[in-house]
Protein backbone atom coordinates (compact mmCIF):
# COMPACT_ATOMS: atom_id res chain seq x y z
CA UNK A 1 0.00 0.00 0.00
CA UNK A 2 0.95 3.33 -0.17
CA UNK A 3 2.78 5.01 2.93
CA UNK A 4 2.05 7.83 4.45
CA UNK A 5 5.76 9.63 3.29
CA UNK A 6 4.80 8.55 0.28
CA UNK A 7 0.85 10.05 0.32
CA UNK A 8 2.82 13.35 1.74
CA UNK A 9 5.07 13.56 -1.06
CA UNK A 10 2.19 13.40 -3.74
CA UNK A 11 0.59 16.33 -1.64
CA UNK A 12 3.71 18.35 -2.18
CA UNK A 13 3.80 17.65 -5.73
CA UNK A 14 0.53 18.96 -6.23
CA UNK A 15 0.97 22.19 -4.24
CA UNK A 16 4.32 22.49 -6.29
CA UNK A 17 2.56 21.80 -9.22
CA UNK A 18 -0.41 24.41 -8.12
CA UNK A 19 2.17 26.82 -7.11
CA UNK A 20 4.42 26.82 -10.53
CA UNK A 21 1.06 27.26 -12.77
CA UNK A 22 0.10 30.60 -10.46
CA UNK A 23 3.47 32.14 -11.21
CA UNK A 24 3.28 30.96 -14.84
CA UNK A 25 -0.20 32.51 -14.92
CA UNK A 26 0.88 35.71 -13.25
CA UNK A 27 3.84 36.43 -15.25
CA UNK A 28 1.70 36.00 -18.53
CA UNK A 29 -0.57 38.23 -17.30
CA UNK A 30 1.97 40.77 -16.56
CA UNK A 31 3.21 40.01 -19.96
CA UNK A 32 -0.27 41.06 -21.39
CA UNK A 33 -0.73 43.87 -19.58
CA UNK A 34 2.76 45.05 -20.85
CA UNK A 35 2.15 44.91 -24.05
CA UNK A 36 -0.87 46.72 -23.87
CA UNK A 37 0.83 49.76 -22.22
CA UNK A 38 3.27 49.28 -25.09
CA UNK A 39 0.54 49.92 -27.79
CA UNK A 40 -0.77 52.56 -25.83
CA UNK A 41 2.62 54.36 -26.09
CA UNK A 42 2.35 53.53 -29.38
CA UNK A 43 -0.23 56.15 -30.58
CA UNK A 44 1.50 59.21 -28.30
CA UNK A 45 4.75 58.50 -29.88
CA UNK A 46 6.34 62.32 -30.66
CA UNK A 47 5.53 62.53 -34.76
CA UNK A 48 1.88 62.54 -33.26
CA UNK A 49 2.52 65.25 -30.92
CA UNK A 50 4.07 67.44 -33.50
CA UNK A 51 1.07 68.68 -34.72
CA UNK A 52 1.17 72.04 -32.59
CA UNK A 53 4.47 72.90 -33.98
CA UNK A 54 3.47 73.65 -37.71
CA UNK A 55 4.10 70.71 -39.20
CA UNK A 56 2.00 68.31 -41.42
CA UNK A 57 -0.94 69.03 -43.85
CA UNK A 58 -2.44 71.48 -40.99
CA UNK A 59 0.16 74.04 -41.45
CA UNK A 60 0.82 73.11 -45.36
CA UNK A 61 -3.22 75.07 -45.14
CA UNK A 62 -2.35 77.41 -43.03
CA UNK A 63 0.95 78.99 -43.77
CA UNK A 64 0.95 78.40 -47.14
CA UNK A 65 -1.73 77.21 -49.08
CA UNK A 66 -4.58 79.73 -47.31
CA UNK A 67 -1.72 82.66 -48.22
CA UNK A 68 0.11 82.01 -51.13
CA UNK A 69 -2.33 80.25 -53.55
CA UNK A 70 -6.10 80.19 -52.79
CA UNK A 71 -7.06 78.43 -56.09
CA UNK A 72 -5.57 75.68 -54.45
CA UNK A 73 -6.44 76.10 -50.84
CA UNK A 74 -9.88 76.17 -52.40
CA UNK A 75 -9.74 72.75 -54.30
CA UNK A 76 -7.86 71.50 -50.90
CA UNK A 77 -11.58 72.19 -48.81
CA UNK A 78 -13.58 73.15 -51.26
CA UNK A 79 -13.78 76.30 -49.25
CA UNK A 80 -12.55 79.73 -49.75
CA UNK A 81 -10.49 81.02 -46.83
CA UNK A 82 -13.54 83.96 -45.55
CA UNK A 83 -16.10 80.40 -45.69
CA UNK A 84 -13.90 78.60 -44.29
CA UNK A 85 -13.53 80.83 -41.18
CA UNK A 86 -17.32 82.22 -41.31
CA UNK A 87 -18.27 78.50 -40.75
CA UNK A 88 -15.46 77.83 -38.53
CA UNK A 89 -16.83 80.74 -36.24
CA UNK A 90 -20.50 79.37 -36.47
CA UNK A 91 -19.86 75.81 -35.06
CA UNK A 92 -16.80 76.43 -32.37
CA UNK A 93 -18.60 76.22 -29.56
CA UNK A 94 -20.24 73.57 -30.64
CA UNK A 95 -16.75 71.18 -31.26
CA UNK A 96 -14.66 72.52 -29.08
CA UNK A 97 -13.10 70.50 -25.43
CA UNK A 98 -10.97 72.02 -23.21
CA UNK A 99 -7.43 71.15 -22.71
CA UNK A 100 -6.48 68.80 -19.90
CA UNK A 101 -3.47 68.15 -17.05
CA UNK A 102 -2.25 65.46 -19.78
CA UNK A 103 -2.86 67.02 -22.85
CA UNK A 104 -4.08 70.18 -25.17
CA UNK A 105 -7.09 69.32 -27.09
CA UNK A 106 -7.06 69.67 -30.92
CA UNK A 107 -8.31 72.63 -32.15
CA UNK A 108 -11.73 73.75 -34.01
CA UNK A 109 -9.81 74.25 -36.61
CA UNK A 110 -8.09 71.27 -36.98
CA UNK A 111 -11.58 69.37 -36.89
CA UNK A 112 -13.14 71.13 -39.35
CA UNK A 113 -9.96 70.89 -41.63
CA UNK A 114 -9.75 67.36 -41.45
CA UNK A 115 -13.29 66.76 -41.60
CA UNK A 116 -13.97 68.95 -44.81
CA UNK A 117 -10.77 67.24 -46.23
CA UNK A 118 -12.34 63.77 -45.10
CA UNK A 119 -16.03 64.97 -47.27
CA UNK A 120 -13.57 66.04 -50.48
CA UNK A 121 -11.80 62.98 -50.99
CA UNK A 122 -13.46 60.22 -48.87
CA UNK A 123 -9.21 59.09 -47.73
CA UNK A 124 -9.46 56.74 -44.75
CA UNK A 125 -9.18 58.03 -41.51
CA UNK A 126 -5.79 56.15 -41.38
CA UNK A 127 -4.78 58.00 -44.21
CA UNK A 128 -5.50 60.96 -43.42
CA UNK A 129 -4.04 60.69 -39.38
CA UNK A 130 -0.43 60.57 -41.87
CA UNK A 131 -0.98 63.69 -43.29
CA UNK A 132 -2.73 65.68 -40.21
CA UNK A 133 -0.62 63.71 -37.08
CA UNK A 134 -4.43 62.71 -35.38
CA UNK A 135 -4.87 59.42 -34.39
CA UNK A 136 -7.38 57.64 -36.70
CA UNK A 137 -9.67 56.86 -33.65
CA UNK A 138 -9.72 60.50 -32.77
CA UNK A 139 -10.80 61.26 -36.19
CA UNK A 140 -13.84 58.86 -36.03
CA UNK A 141 -14.96 60.55 -33.22
CA UNK A 142 -14.92 63.70 -34.44
CA UNK A 143 -15.72 63.75 -37.81
CA UNK A 144 -19.57 62.85 -37.28
CA UNK A 145 -19.74 65.35 -34.54
CA UNK A 146 -18.46 68.00 -36.58
CA UNK A 147 -20.71 67.16 -39.31
CA UNK A 148 -23.51 67.14 -36.82
CA UNK A 149 -22.53 70.99 -35.60
CA UNK A 150 -22.03 71.84 -39.99
CA UNK A 151 -25.77 70.55 -39.48
CA UNK A 152 -27.43 72.41 -36.65
CA UNK A 153 -25.60 75.83 -38.04
CA UNK A 154 -26.19 75.40 -41.76
CA UNK A 155 -30.20 73.76 -42.14
CA UNK A 156 -32.14 76.21 -41.32
CA UNK A 157 -30.59 78.69 -44.18
CA UNK A 158 -29.41 76.52 -46.59
CA UNK A 159 -32.27 73.52 -47.30
CA UNK A 160 -35.37 75.32 -47.12
CA UNK A 161 -38.57 73.73 -48.50
CA UNK A 162 -40.69 76.39 -49.58
CA UNK A 163 -43.81 77.26 -47.31
CA UNK A 164 -45.59 79.83 -48.83
CA UNK A 165 -47.29 79.92 -52.55
CA UNK A 166 -45.04 83.10 -53.16
CA UNK A 167 -41.81 80.75 -52.53
CA UNK A 168 -42.91 77.72 -55.05
CA UNK A 169 -43.99 80.58 -57.55
CA UNK A 170 -40.27 82.17 -57.69
CA UNK A 171 -38.92 78.75 -57.86
CA UNK A 172 -41.33 77.86 -60.87
CA UNK A 173 -40.50 81.56 -62.41
CA UNK A 174 -37.07 80.44 -62.33
CA UNK A 175 -38.02 77.24 -64.11
CA UNK A 176 -39.97 78.98 -66.78
CA UNK A 177 -36.95 81.54 -67.47
CA UNK A 178 -33.57 79.19 -67.12
CA UNK A 179 -35.34 75.88 -68.88
CA UNK A 180 -38.97 77.26 -70.41
CA UNK A 181 -40.36 74.80 -68.47
CA UNK A 182 -43.67 76.82 -66.96
CA UNK A 183 -45.49 75.94 -63.63
CA UNK A 184 -42.42 73.66 -62.14
CA UNK A 185 -41.96 73.59 -58.93
CA UNK A 186 -38.82 71.10 -59.02
CA UNK A 187 -37.02 68.18 -60.64
CA UNK A 188 -37.14 65.07 -57.92
CA UNK A 189 -34.98 61.96 -58.34
CA UNK A 190 -33.05 59.49 -55.87
CA UNK A 191 -29.64 58.40 -55.35
CA UNK A 192 -27.69 55.30 -53.77
CA UNK A 193 -25.51 56.34 -51.29
CA UNK A 194 -22.91 53.30 -50.61
CA UNK A 195 -21.09 52.03 -47.37
CA UNK A 196 -19.80 48.75 -45.60
CA UNK A 197 -23.21 47.82 -43.30
CA UNK A 198 -22.03 45.88 -40.35
CA UNK A 199 -22.87 41.91 -40.08
CA UNK A 200 -25.21 42.06 -37.76
CA UNK A 201 -27.32 43.91 -40.18
CA UNK A 202 -27.74 41.33 -42.64
CA UNK A 203 -28.65 42.60 -46.03
CA UNK A 204 -31.16 45.23 -44.63
CA UNK A 205 -29.26 47.33 -46.60
CA UNK A 206 -28.35 45.19 -49.56
CA UNK A 207 -29.56 47.35 -52.93
CA UNK A 208 -30.53 45.02 -56.72
CA UNK A 209 -26.57 46.31 -57.65
CA UNK A 210 -25.28 44.17 -54.62
CA UNK A 211 -23.86 46.62 -52.55
CA UNK A 212 -25.32 48.23 -49.05
CA UNK A 213 -26.43 51.73 -49.25
CA UNK A 214 -28.93 54.29 -48.26
CA UNK A 215 -30.83 56.30 -50.21
CA UNK A 216 -30.80 60.17 -50.72
CA UNK A 217 -34.38 61.37 -52.29
CA UNK A 218 -33.97 64.61 -53.43
CA UNK A 219 -36.01 67.75 -54.91
CA UNK A 220 -33.86 70.36 -57.10
CA UNK A 221 -35.07 73.79 -58.14
CA UNK A 222 -33.83 75.73 -61.32
CA UNK A 223 -30.20 76.97 -59.48
CA UNK A 224 -29.29 73.62 -58.47
CA UNK A 225 -30.16 74.07 -55.00
CA UNK A 226 -31.11 70.71 -53.08
CA UNK A 227 -34.56 72.76 -51.47
CA UNK A 228 -35.86 69.16 -50.07
CA UNK A 229 -34.05 65.87 -48.98
CA UNK A 230 -34.81 62.55 -47.65
CA UNK A 231 -32.07 60.31 -46.19
CA UNK A 232 -31.79 57.19 -45.03
CA UNK A 233 -34.46 54.69 -46.30
CA UNK A 234 -32.49 51.45 -47.33
CA UNK A 235 -31.28 50.88 -50.50
CA UNK A 236 -33.52 47.75 -51.48
CA UNK A 237 -36.66 50.08 -52.23
CA UNK A 238 -36.98 51.45 -55.46
CA UNK A 239 -37.68 54.86 -55.81
CA UNK A 240 -41.37 55.13 -56.14
CA UNK A 241 -41.13 53.05 -52.44
CA UNK A 242 -38.70 55.87 -51.25
CA UNK A 243 -41.08 58.42 -52.10
CA UNK A 244 -43.92 56.98 -50.97
CA UNK A 245 -42.40 56.88 -47.39
CA UNK A 246 -41.10 60.44 -47.61
CA UNK A 247 -43.21 63.35 -45.91
CA UNK A 248 -43.45 64.99 -49.80
CA UNK A 249 -44.77 62.13 -50.99
CA UNK A 250 -47.35 61.43 -48.56
CA UNK A 251 -48.31 65.14 -48.46
CA UNK A 252 -48.52 65.21 -52.46
CA UNK A 253 -50.84 62.15 -52.30
CA UNK A 254 -53.11 62.57 -49.61
CA UNK A 255 -52.94 66.31 -48.69
CA UNK A 256 -51.52 68.56 -51.08
CA UNK A 257 -52.59 71.62 -49.78
CA UNK A 258 -50.64 71.90 -46.79
CA UNK A 259 -47.92 72.38 -49.01
CA UNK A 260 -48.97 75.49 -49.99
CA UNK A 261 -48.47 74.93 -53.88
CA UNK A 262 -50.05 77.78 -55.89
CA UNK A 263 -53.38 77.17 -57.22
CA UNK A 264 -53.74 75.90 -61.10
CA UNK A 265 -53.39 78.52 -63.65
CA UNK A 266 -53.94 79.01 -67.49
CA UNK A 267 -50.39 78.03 -69.80
CA UNK A 268 -50.04 81.01 -72.03
CA UNK A 269 -51.87 80.11 -75.20
CA UNK A 270 -54.10 77.93 -73.18
CA UNK A 271 -57.75 78.11 -71.62
CA UNK A 272 -57.56 74.83 -69.59
CA UNK A 273 -56.27 75.32 -65.95
CA UNK A 274 -53.03 73.47 -65.38
CA UNK A 275 -51.96 72.82 -62.19
CA UNK A 276 -47.81 73.57 -60.85
CA UNK A 277 -46.27 70.13 -61.08
CA UNK A 278 -42.93 68.94 -59.54
CA UNK A 279 -41.06 66.48 -62.74
CA UNK A 280 -39.65 63.19 -62.22
CA UNK A 281 -38.78 60.15 -64.26
CA UNK A 282 -40.78 57.27 -65.02
CA UNK A 283 -39.86 55.40 -61.19
CA UNK A 284 -42.37 57.55 -59.95
CA UNK A 285 -46.09 57.52 -59.21
CA UNK A 286 -48.07 59.93 -61.61
CA UNK A 287 -50.44 62.55 -59.41
CA UNK A 288 -51.56 65.82 -60.22
CA UNK A 289 -48.67 67.94 -59.17
CA UNK A 290 -45.91 65.38 -60.13
CA UNK A 291 -45.53 64.48 -63.78
CA UNK A 292 -42.96 62.57 -65.66
CA UNK A 293 -42.65 61.45 -69.31
CA UNK A 294 -44.83 59.15 -71.63
CA UNK A 295 -43.14 55.42 -71.66
CA UNK A 296 -45.49 53.64 -74.01
CA UNK A 297 -43.99 52.08 -76.89
CA UNK A 298 -45.13 53.81 -79.91
CA UNK A 299 -44.55 57.37 -78.83
CA UNK A 300 -45.97 60.29 -81.11
CA UNK A 301 -43.93 62.90 -82.05
CA UNK A 302 -45.50 64.96 -79.60
CA UNK A 303 -45.43 62.54 -77.19
CA UNK A 304 -41.30 62.88 -77.91
CA UNK A 305 -41.59 66.73 -77.88
CA UNK A 306 -42.67 66.24 -74.27
CA UNK A 307 -40.34 64.03 -73.27
CA UNK A 308 -37.64 66.03 -74.09
CA UNK A 309 -39.06 68.97 -72.91
CA UNK A 310 -39.25 66.88 -69.40
CA UNK A 311 -36.37 65.51 -69.82
CA UNK A 312 -34.10 69.14 -70.42
CA UNK A 313 -36.42 70.32 -67.31
CA UNK A 314 -35.17 67.16 -65.34
CA UNK A 315 -31.80 67.29 -66.19
CA UNK A 316 -31.22 69.83 -63.04
CA UNK A 317 -31.86 67.02 -60.84
CA UNK A 318 -29.66 64.63 -62.30
CA UNK A 319 -26.51 67.60 -62.61
CA UNK A 320 -27.15 68.36 -59.16
CA UNK A 321 -26.22 65.01 -57.98
CA UNK A 322 -23.50 64.95 -60.00
CA UNK A 323 -21.61 68.57 -58.95
CA UNK A 324 -22.30 66.78 -54.93
CA UNK A 325 -20.72 63.85 -55.81
CA UNK A 326 -17.43 65.44 -58.10
CA UNK A 327 -17.03 68.38 -55.11
CA UNK A 328 -17.57 65.70 -52.06
CA UNK A 329 -15.41 62.61 -53.11
CA UNK A 330 -16.54 60.68 -49.54
CA UNK A 331 -19.69 59.87 -51.60
CA UNK A 332 -18.68 58.19 -54.60
CA UNK A 333 -17.06 55.43 -52.68
CA UNK A 334 -18.38 53.07 -49.74
CA UNK A 335 -18.07 54.69 -46.70
CA UNK A 336 -16.89 52.38 -44.10
CA UNK A 337 -19.07 53.57 -41.04
CA UNK A 338 -22.59 52.93 -40.07
CA UNK A 339 -26.11 53.56 -41.45
CA UNK A 340 -26.88 56.45 -39.17
CA UNK A 341 -23.32 57.99 -39.13
CA UNK A 342 -23.66 57.91 -43.56
CA UNK A 343 -26.68 59.75 -42.79
CA UNK A 344 -25.05 62.78 -40.93
CA UNK A 345 -22.32 62.71 -43.84
CA UNK A 346 -24.49 62.92 -46.61
CA UNK A 347 -26.98 65.89 -45.13
CA UNK A 348 -23.52 67.47 -44.52
CA UNK A 349 -22.33 67.20 -48.16
CA UNK A 350 -25.78 68.10 -49.12
CA UNK A 351 -25.72 71.76 -46.79
CA UNK A 352 -22.30 72.39 -48.13
CA UNK A 353 -23.11 72.17 -51.97
CA UNK A 354 -26.26 74.48 -51.19
CA UNK A 355 -24.32 76.99 -49.40
CA UNK A 356 -21.22 76.98 -51.45
CA UNK A 357 -23.92 77.27 -54.62
CA UNK A 358 -25.83 80.08 -53.14
CA UNK A 359 -22.62 81.56 -52.23
CA UNK A 360 -20.05 80.64 -54.76
CA UNK A 361 -21.38 79.92 -57.37
CA UNK A 362 -19.57 80.85 -60.36
CA UNK A 363 -16.41 78.64 -59.39
CA UNK A 364 -18.75 75.68 -57.72
CA UNK A 365 -21.36 75.43 -59.90
CA UNK A 366 -18.89 73.74 -62.68
CA UNK A 367 -21.01 71.97 -65.16
CA UNK A 368 -18.31 69.93 -66.99
CA UNK A 369 -17.54 67.78 -63.44
CA UNK A 370 -21.21 66.98 -63.31
CA UNK A 371 -21.64 64.05 -65.52
CA UNK A 372 -17.93 62.66 -64.72
CA UNK A 373 -18.73 60.52 -62.00
CA UNK A 374 -21.40 60.41 -60.18
CA UNK A 375 -24.30 58.42 -57.76
CA UNK A 376 -25.61 55.19 -58.20
CA UNK A 377 -29.59 55.17 -59.47
CA UNK A 378 -32.06 53.98 -57.81
CA UNK A 379 -33.71 50.81 -58.89
CA UNK A 380 -36.22 51.53 -61.26
CA UNK A 381 -40.13 50.64 -60.12
CA UNK A 382 -42.83 49.56 -62.71
CA UNK A 383 -46.10 49.67 -62.91
CA UNK A 384 -46.73 52.69 -61.84
CA UNK A 385 -50.51 53.55 -63.11
CA UNK A 386 -51.92 57.16 -63.68
CA UNK A 387 -55.04 58.21 -62.83
CA UNK A 388 -57.01 60.35 -65.12
CA UNK A 389 -56.50 63.97 -63.66
CA UNK A 390 -52.75 62.92 -63.85
CA UNK A 391 -52.83 61.82 -67.30
CA UNK A 392 -54.96 65.24 -68.67
CA UNK A 393 -52.24 67.34 -66.56
CA UNK A 394 -49.94 65.69 -68.66
CA UNK A 395 -51.87 65.93 -71.80
CA UNK A 396 -51.99 69.69 -71.09
CA UNK A 397 -48.53 70.18 -71.10
CA UNK A 398 -47.90 68.25 -74.18
CA UNK A 399 -50.11 70.69 -76.15
CA UNK A 400 -48.48 73.35 -74.74
CA UNK A 401 -44.72 72.18 -75.53
CA UNK A 402 -46.07 71.55 -78.85
CA UNK A 403 -48.32 75.08 -79.76
CA UNK A 404 -46.94 77.97 -81.12
CA UNK A 405 -46.93 79.85 -77.69
CA UNK A 406 -44.89 76.82 -75.64
CA UNK A 407 -42.46 75.44 -78.19
CA UNK A 408 -39.01 76.35 -78.64
CA UNK A 409 -36.84 76.78 -81.88
CA UNK A 410 -34.58 74.06 -81.43
CA UNK A 411 -36.61 71.08 -79.96
CA UNK A 412 -37.69 69.86 -83.15
CA UNK A 413 -34.16 69.02 -84.13
CA UNK A 414 -33.49 67.48 -81.02
CA UNK A 415 -36.47 65.31 -81.06
CA UNK A 416 -35.65 64.20 -84.54
CA UNK A 417 -32.03 63.84 -83.88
Amino acid sequence: GVTAIQRMDNDMLYIYSAACISVLLILLNRNKTTRRRCNRKLWSRAWLERRNRDQGVLSLLNRELKFEDPHFYRNFLRLQDTQFDEILKLITKLISKSNTFMRDSIPAQSKLEVTLRFLATGETFRSLMYGCRIHESTISRFVPAVCNAIITVLTEKYINMPRIVEDWEKIAAEFDELWQFPHCLGALDGRHIQFRAPISQGSYFYNYKGNNSIVLLALVDANYIFRYVNIGVNGRISDGGVFNQSSLGIALKDCPETLNIPQPTYLPGQDVLTPYVIIADDAFPSLTNLIKPYSHKKLSFEDRVYNYRVSRARRMVESSFGILANRFRVLLQPINLNAEKVEIITLTCVLLHNYLATNNKKYYLNLEDSDKDTLQNIERQTGNRSSTQAREVRDNFRHFFNSNVGSVPWQNECVMK
